[in-house]
C-alpha cells in the first residue's frame, strides 16, 4: 500500500467534511478544483448523475506553467466559457480541502469574471 503524505490525508479530511454540506445538482452544479505541483484542474460536476459536465485544465490549455496564478486565471476563464457554453450560469465552489487563495482564489476569479455566478 503507498503511504499518502501527511499534508495530502489532511487535505483530503478537510475536501471530505466540506463535501458533507456542498454537493452538485442539475440546476447549481459543483465547480471542483484540483492543483498539483505543476498544473491545475477545474470540473463541472452534477453529482446527482454523477456526471461531468465540462472539465479544463492546464494540460488541456497547453500552458507552459500551470502552476502559477496566471494559468489558474487562465484555467478559469476557459471553465467559464466552456460552462455558459453548456448553459450553466451558476455553480457551487468547491476549493477540494485546499485553502482560499493563490492558484486555488485566481482560479475562482477567472471564473467570475467571465460570467459564472457563485
Amino acid at each position: 500500500m503507498i503511504k499518502k503524505e501527511a499534508a495530502n490525508v489532511a487535505r483530503l479530511r478537510r475536501h471530505d467534511r466540506v463535501r458533507k454540506t456542498v454537493s452538485g445538482t442539475q440546476e447549481c452544479p459543483r465547480l471542483n478544483v484540483f492543483r498539483s505541483n505543476s498544473h491545475i484542474f477545474a470540473q463541472v460536476i452534477n453529482d446527482e448523475n454523477g456526471t461531468t459536465l465540462v472539465s479544463s485544465s492546464s494540460v488541456e490549455l497547453k500552458l507552459k506553467n500551470g502552476g502559477n496564478v496566471e494559468g489558474a486565471k487562465l484555467v478559469g476563464a476557459d471553465i467559464a466559457k466552456k460552462a455558459l457554453k453548456a448553459g450553466i450560469k451558476k455553480v457551487v465552489f468547491d476549493r477540494g480541502g485546499y485553502q482560499y487563495h493563490g492558484r486555488v482564489s485566481a482560479l475562482a476569479d477567472g471564473a467570475r469574471e467571465n460570467g459564472l455566478e457563485f
